[in-house]
């Protein structure tokens, strides 16, 4: 099907726009940019409405991280996620990403600590997922402090994604309990070959040519793509790993990977529930504001990721 129209028109005002392309200009320059995209252009009555939130720090692999803690409305317990944004491990922080983390936490009905990783080039690999892991172990020990229950569940989108199927396969060795995983068109195969990237490589708000620009800041100097807290598809073991939704966009060149991860996880006895959402591109979940579409789908995987919590 064509690209949903309401996002097509988004595509077009920034085709027409003229801006240059993010691989082209900075870091610093692609952050200022696509925190004007999302945060700076979203009007007040757009945000998702939760309980409650709250800026506080946790730790991380060497220092203190920013985190933003949402809570549902309504008493607890509540199962506890922690969620990982995107942006390529370069862009992003917690204000891009905060009506994001929102909806992941209406539509699950869980409390959600979202948790502002290093970024490269700054900090390049591991330092995201050396902040993932020590972050998710220190909340994976303080459950009372947020959710106020056992259930823990993982979510993030593209590189957030990423970040969140690796510190499943690293909490699972850890023998920490999981309830669920949520990976929004997560990058999980660094230098995999897929239809996708060629069929999707331009005009679809993520190019190409832009993730070669994130991986070479991140990890372009790391000699084994195959590293499995780069790449977690190259996982020794997956089986055990908790049930896991995973949603790709057909315009999306990650789609084919984040799918194959789902295959993966199903061919080791995990529970996958794979949802191609037809129509949409890469950064749908935060264009519910602009896209009815785009918010059903919302909506629905994250109710889906909010059933697996709940076992």
């Amino acid at each position: 099907m064509p690209v949903d129209p309401h996002i097509a028109a988004v595509l077009s005002m920034i085709d027409q726009a003229g801006m240059p392309p993010m691989y082209e200009g900075s870091a610093e320059a692609g952050r200022a940019q696509y925190l004007a995209l999302t945060h700076g252009s979203r009007a007040p009555e757009h945000v998702v409405q939760v309980g409650s939130s709250e800026d506080r720090t946790v730790p991380g692999a060497e220092g203190d991280l920013e985190a933003r803690v949402y809570r549902p409305e309504g008493e607890g317990p509540f199962p506890t996620v922690i969620f990982f944004h995107g942006g390529g491990w370069v862009i992003g922080d917690l204000d891009t990403h905060d009506n994001m983390a929102r909806n992941v936490c209406k539509g699950s009905n869980a409390v959600v600590v979202a948790v502002d990783y290093r970024l490269a080039p700054e900090h390049p690999f591991p330092a995201a997922a050396d902040d993932a892991v020590a972050s998710a172990r220190w909340i994976a020990g303080h459950l009372d402090e947020f959710g106020g229950d056992q259930r823990l569940g993982l979510a993030g989108d593209s590189a957030g994604g990423n970040l969140a199927a690796v510190v499943a396969q690293v909490l699972h060795a850890d023998g920490t309990p999981l309830a669920g995983q949520f990976l929004i068109y997560p990058a999980v195969d660094a230098e995999g070959e897929y239809p996708s990237r060629v069929e999707n490589a331009k005009g679809y708000f993520l190019e190409k040519d832009t993730m070669d620009w994130f991986y070479g800041h991140y990890a372009g100097a790391w000699d084994d793509a195959k590293d499995a807290r780069l790449s977690p598809l190259h996982g020794a073991d997956l089986s055990g790993l908790p049930p896991a939704v995973v949603v790709t966009a057909e315009f999306d060149p990650l789609r084919d990977e984040g799918e194959a991860y789902g295959e993966a996880l199903r061919a080791a006895g995990v529970a996958a529930d794979v949802r191609r959402y037809d129509g949409m591109i890469h950064g749908f979940f935060d264009m519910g504001a602009i896209s009815p579409a785009a918010q059903s789908a919302i909506d629905e995987s994250s109710a889906r990721f909010g059933e697996l919590l709940r076992g």
